[in-house]
């Protein structure tokens, strides 16, 4: 067997990053992505010109006579145009770092990168906003449906937060949509395992799988739940970002679809320079840094909004 040679920073060409690293990383933001655990997958083209259209229904057949004219099912199917959105993250790492272990910062690559992206996409399909709070890249997202149930609203002795999810069902469902699942905070799991009924026994079993750390673990009023922070908005370690309150999103998945790109582009630098969250600015060169620039890119488009309903509750700290 002829050994693998250790994998060094020159051995990152043209701006590429290589495939055996690229396939892992898109591999895992789709793991822990809320959102993408429940959509449907479709294809998406890298050049951010082209539009890829998505139907965002089944098509309607029906029966025909010998000889008649054939049913046309385009009218009933409705479609989106998914175009490439590009996500990236600017990463300095000090040179001794890069030098010394450059297979162990792909490693961490591998571990670091899959959450940032997954994060930036759930946030910008749920709320429509990038993580800074400006406009997000979709032209759809999943908070602009206007149906909405307030958690914590019906008494204990008529089923508590069972029936108020139950109620977000019936909306859903009342709108000719079939319900197929939830993405929700991890906010809400604590309040659904504490729930009980007027007896003081539990009304929810526990709702993720031991030991399974993937966005989609577990199952919620009987269908797939997925779990995010990106839900209420509210990010670990990231003092920008605010509870909204939102603590669960639910509906018909098969009115979501995403897109991945093919490539992740890395650009490496030790001469270039870039600036803070607080505005100082730093020489790569100076301060003995390379700068690690990956970009990659997501698609998203949704059909009818109401096909999903909000679930609401009091924003932390409030």
């Amino acid at each position: 067997m002829v050994a693998t040679a250790p994998l060094k920073i020159s051995d990152v060409n043209d701006a590429l990053l290589p495939r055996t690293l690229a396939g892992p990383i898109f591999e895992k933001s789709v793991e822990q992505s809320a959102v993408m655990a429940l959509a449907r997958r479709a294809p998406l083209a890298i050049d951010a010109t082209t539009s890829v259209p998505i139907p965002m229904d089944v098509p309607t057949a029906d029966w025909v006579g010998q000889a008649a004219k054939k049913p046309l099912s385009t009218s009933s199917v409705g479609v989106k145009q998914m175009t490439a959105k590009k996500l990236a993250v600017l990463i300095p790492v000090a040179e001794e770092v890069v030098m010394t272990n450059a297979g162990g910062l792909w490693t961490q690559l591998q571990t670091d990168l899959p959450t940032a992206f997954a994060r930036a996409f759930d946030h910008a399909a749920i709320h429509g906003k990038t993580m800074k709070g400006a406009a997000g890249p979709f032209a759809d997202y999943l908070a602009m449906t206007t149906q909405s149930v307030a958690l914590g609203t019906t008494a204990q002795g008529q089923g508590g937060i069972w029936a108020d999810l139950v109620k977000g069902m019936k909306e859903v469902i009342d709108e000719d949509w079939d319900y197929t699942g939830t993405v929700a905070d991890y906010r809400l799991k604590p309040e659904l395992l504490l729930a009980t009924d007027t007896t003081g026994r539990p009304i929810l079993v526990d709702t993720q799988t031991p030991g399974n750390d993937q966005a989609a673990a577990g199952t919620l009023i009987g269908h797939p739940l997925a779990y995010s922070r990106s839900v209420s908005g509210k990010q670990r370690r990231q003092s920008t970002s605010t509870d909204t309150g939102l603590r669960a999103i639910g509906g018909d998945w098969s009115q979501a679809a995403f897109g991945v790109g093919m490539d992740i582009t890395v650009r490496i630098s030790k001469e270039a320079t870039y600036i803070d969250e607080e505005g100082g600015v730093h020489s790569a060169f100076q301060e003995n840094l390379v700068l690690l620039l990956a970009e990659a890119y997501y698609g998203y488009v949704q059909g009818d909004a109401d096909a999903f309903v909000k679930y609401t509750g009091t924003p932390s700290g409030s």
